[in-house]
C-alpha cells in the first residue's frame, strides 16, 4: 500500500490515475459546457461535471494528507538534471494549487448563480449565465492551466518512457514487491 524509496504504492497509484481520468472527464465536460448553447445539454454537462469536480478535490485533499501524515514520496530520479528536477516539483504543486482553486470557484459559481439548486436540488428554471460572476474568471483560467499543465506532465512522462527509457513512468504503475 505504501511506497518505497523507488516505487509508488498502490494507495498513491490508484490516487493518481483515478485523478487523472476524472480530470480528462473534467476538461471534456467542462469544455462542451462552455461551448454549448443548448440549455438541456448545459445542465446535463454540469450535472456530472460538478460531481465530479468535488469528487477531484476529495481525492486531492486525501492524496495530501497521505503524503503528509501516511506515506513518502519515492525520490527523484537521480539521473535527472537539478532543473528537471525543481520543474517536475513545481508542476505538481500547481496542480494541487489549481485543483483547489477550481473547486472553490466552481462552488463559487454554483452557489453565487443559484445553479446548485437546478443542477442537483430538482428546481425547475433554466440556468444562469456564470460569465455574470465573478468565480467564473479563475475558473476559466485555472480550466487553461490545467491543460496546460496536464500536456506537461503526460508530455514528461511520455519523454522518460519512450525517450530516456529510464523506468519512471512504471513507478506510478501497480508492481507486485518481492
Amino acid at each position: 500500500m505504501k511506497s518505497s524509496h523507488s516505487q509508488y504504492g498502490s494507495v498513491a497509484v490508484t490516487l493518481h490515475w483515478l485523478s487523472a481520468l476524472l480530470i480528462i472527464a473534467l476538461m471534456i465536460s467542462g469544455s462542451r459546457a462552455a461551448d454549448t448553447i443548448d440549455p438541456a445539454t448545459k445542465a446535463e454537462l454540469l450535472s456530472l461535471h460538478a460531481p465530479v469536480g468535488i469528487t477531484v478535490l476529495v481525492l486531492t485533499l486525501l492524496r495530501l494528507f497521505w503524503w503528509w501524515r501516511v506515506d513518502v514520496k519515492p525520490a527523484p530520479n537521480q539521473n535527472d538534471p537539478r532543473w528537471q528536477t525543481r520543474i517536475a516539483s513545481g508542476v505538481h504543486v500547481l496542480f494541487y494549487i489549481v485543483i483547489v482553486g477550481m473547486a472553490a470557484s466552481g462552488i463559487g459559481m454554483l452557489v453565487l448563480s443559484g445553479a446548485g439548486a437546478i443542477l442537483f436540488g430538482g428546481a425547475e428554471g433554466t440556468l444562469p449565465d456564470f460569465m455574470l460572476y465573478p468565480p467564473r474568471i479563475p475558473h476559466g483560467i485555472g480550466a487553461k492551466l490545467m491543460m496546460v499543465l496536464f500536456v506537461l506532465h503526460a508530455g514528461a512522462a511520455v519523454f522518460h518512457h519512450f525517450v530516456k527509457r529510464d523506468g519512471i513512468l512504471k513507478r506510478m504503475w501497480f508492481t507486485t514487491r518481492r
